[in-house]
């Protein structure tokens, strides 16, 4: 038990031994069912989380399980416009109905409740958390197989929220190649640690353009740390992701779903040999 311990361990990250993860779990709603969750996070905001996260569950979709987005990243919610929803969750007394993508993913954000999606979230880290966790208990998803979370940058409340709260099967650690990088991966895989979940897969970001005409690779933010930082942390798989103005295009245009997924490949076989919920 930590020192000056408060006893309050909804508030507490520290590992010690009497914490029981389980008992922090919460239920999903009765007429849901999901067997996987995985958590695409970083120690730093814009790396592109909501990026690969989208392009995960794009490909997790192509390949044929049925996908989940739940869209944690309360205060700045991206995850409905790379797919091209803006219409509002329905819901009643006790239950909110996910928001479906024209490919079949099952998705909930804040901006599916939010009356403009333009209309700021302006709430205080205790209210920002409730809702990430109301996401997953108040949501009626429909037989899922893997749900991907959205997290927001760092290591504070939402983060800590989640995995307290949620199962999570592991985590995916989102980078860029600049020379703060081992930083940022380290706070993401520390915290990983601390909440007992797996790093299934580091995906470095913006790592290289390779020119259209002559199809050379240029490493325009830095070299490559990716191979290095997976050794280092003992991350089974790694993804190396271009600067492409065209994946940036169809983000935009709301079409993520025909983005080349196939650079995260090896990072989706370790999700798909992750423990499922209750293993």
């Amino acid at each position: 038990m930590a020192e000056n311990c408060s006893h309050d361990c909804s508030s507490c990250a520290s590992n010690c031994s009497s914490r029981d993860k389980k008992s922090f779990i919460k239920p999903l709603h009765e007429g849901a069912t999901v067997r996987k969750v995985v958590a695409v996070a970083s120690g730093k905001g814009g790396v592109g989380k909501s990026l690969v996260t989208s392009m995960l569950a794009a490909r997790a979709n192509q390949l044929g399980y049925r996908t989940a987005v739940l869209d944690a990243d309360i205060t700045g919610p991206s995850i409905p416009k790379s797919f091209g929803v803006h219409e509002a969750a329905l819901g009643e007394e006790g239950a909110i109905y996910p928001v479906y993508t024209r490919e079949g993913i099952q998705l909930m954000s804040m901006n599916c409740l939010l009356e403009n999606e333009d209309d700021p979230v302006v709430w205080r880290g205790a209210l920002i958390a409730g809702a990430a966790t109301q996401f997953w208990t108040d949501v009626v998803w429909d037989d899922v197989d893997i749900m991907f979370i959205d997290m927001p940058p760092g290591t504070g409340d939402v983060p800590l929220t989640v995995f307290q709260s949620i199962p999570v099967s592991g985590i995916v650690v989102v980078t860029t190649p600049q020379d703060l990088v081992e930083m940022i991966v380290k706070k993401a895989v520390n915290m990983a640690k601390m909440m007992n979940v797996p790093v299934l897969g580091l995906a470095e970001n913006m790592s290289y353009f390779e020119c259209p005409d002559c199809k050379k690779r240029y490493e325009i933010f830095g070299e490559s740390k990716a191979d290095g930082l997976c050794k280092q942390y003992g991350i089974p798989a790694g993804a190396k992701l271009p600067v492409d103005p065209e994946i940036t295009k169809l983000a935009d245009a709301g079409e993520i779903s025909k983005v080349n997924t196939d650079a995260l490949a090896e990072i989706f076989k370790e999700i798909e040999k992750a423990k499922p919920i209750g293993e």
